[in-house]
């Protein structure tokens, strides 16, 4: 066996404490991408919810969907509209960008389909968790929808980490490395 460089070992030592950091570095890339996100979402949500407010139609689909279902009034119905859509747009970015940064060595900084519906499956209970406290806030608390919507955020960063960490991104094994260490073991 032809011995190992000191580059070659520090490069895999490297590439191993990068691939090994800590949680709480990962919650914070994370929480990073989140506030991108949070933008996003945030951004969406609201200019969704100011389209649905003035469009007649949509008010009296809103209107009709709550009356067939008697699930809500047409306000609760919009703002749970405006919050999917949101949703949908920050959770594929949120994908994209934690792929591509928090858990690039899990990826491997591939995007790829199985790994995305994953991830929106996992996020469901993310945006369940969202709407909820949106609508708790919103609807029961009678605080301002601006507010509340921060507050659904909030709420549903612990359990998108969570999911991301222990599920989505989880870590797979990986092959062993060819890297003796100073006892001339390979490990």
């Amino acid at each position: 066996m032809t011995p190992v460089s000191h580059y070659h070992r520090a490069r895999a030592r490297l590439a191993a404490g990068w691939r090994d950091r800590a949680l709480s570095l990962k919650a914070l890339a994370f929480g990073l991408v989140g506030v991108v996100n949070t933008f996003v979402d945030y951004g969406v949500f609201l200019f969704a919810r100011a389209q649905f407010d003035k469009s007649p139609p949509a008010l009296a689909a809103f209107a009709w969907f709550s009356d067939a279902c008697g699930c809500g009034n047409a306000a609760a119905i919009s703002l749970i509209a405006a919050n999917t859509l949101s949703w949908i747009v920050a959770v594929s970015g949120s994908y994209i960008m934690n792929s591509s940064i928090t858990f690039a060595a899990e990826s491997g900084r591939e995007l790829r389909w199985r790994a995305y519906f994953t991830f929106v499956a996992s996020g469901i209970a993310g945006w369940l968790t969202n709407t909820a406290a949106l609508l708790v806030a919103a609807e029961v608390l009678l605080l301002p929808v601006w507010l509340s919507k921060g507050l659904a955020i909030l709420a549903s960063f612990v359990v998108n980490f969570s999911l991301s960490h222990f599920v989505v991104f989880r870590a797979r094994p990986r092959p062993q490395e060819d890297v003796r260490s100073d006892a001339g073991k390979v490990r």
